[in-house]
């Protein structure tokens, strides 16, 4: 059995003979038998025979967690009614949301919308995220939510909204401040 190693950055090399002076590199493709698996399920435990020189090698690998997706697909909202609903819902598992006030227009809640996903996916299973597209939705939603700014991320917990973060500027800080408001909610 061979193992193929496209990214030579995750290889650790431990030389178990007694020729130490002979180096040798792992760039480019190598094939290298299996010899065992170790009691971790990430690495390999591998050796590789040259010349008269036995080397043993652990290459690691780490997984992403395919239980939980990366990314989760926010949910729109369109009226006072489902906002109801919604909210009555989260606050029978006792669950807070996130709603993402964005327009069409708007090239920051544009560029927002797929970092806030992003984040969906990590707090996955304990918080859903929503969005309102203030265009497309009544004028008495708009005001329910208290919105002037675009794009304004709120955090609606007990059927009420607890904290907000406007995002009108740089991306990564306003994923940061929503991380740290949704960890003061949960």
């Amino acid at each position: 059995m061979a193992l193929l190693l496209s990214n030579t950055h995750i290889v650790h090399r431990e030389s178990s003979s007694h020729n130490r002076d002979q180096e040798w590199s792992s760039s480019g493709c190598s094939s290298l038998s299996v010899v065992g698996y170790t009691s971790n399920s990430s690495f390999w435990s591998v050796n590789k025979q040259r010349s008269s020189t036995r080397y043993s090698l652990k290459a690691g690998s780490f997984f992403q967690d395919f239980g939980r997706p990366v990314v989760v697909e926010m949910e729109p909202i369109m009226g006072v009614e489902q906002l109801d609903q919604i909210l009555v819902e989260a606050q029978d598992v006792s669950q807070p949301i996130i709603i993402d006030w964005m327009a069409n227009w708007c090239r920051k809640c544009i560029y927002l919308k797929p970092k806030l996903e992003k984040l969906a996916g990590e707090y996955w299973g304990r918080i859903k995220f929503y969005y309102v597209d203030v265009n497309n939705v009544p004028q008495a939603l708009v005001k329910r939510g208290n919105v002037s700014k675009m794009p304004t991320i709120q955090v609606w917990k007990d059927g009420e909204m607890k904290e907000e973060v406007i995002g009108g500027h740089k991306a990564w800080l306003v994923i940061d401040e929503v991380r740290e408001m949704i960890q003061k909610h949960i």
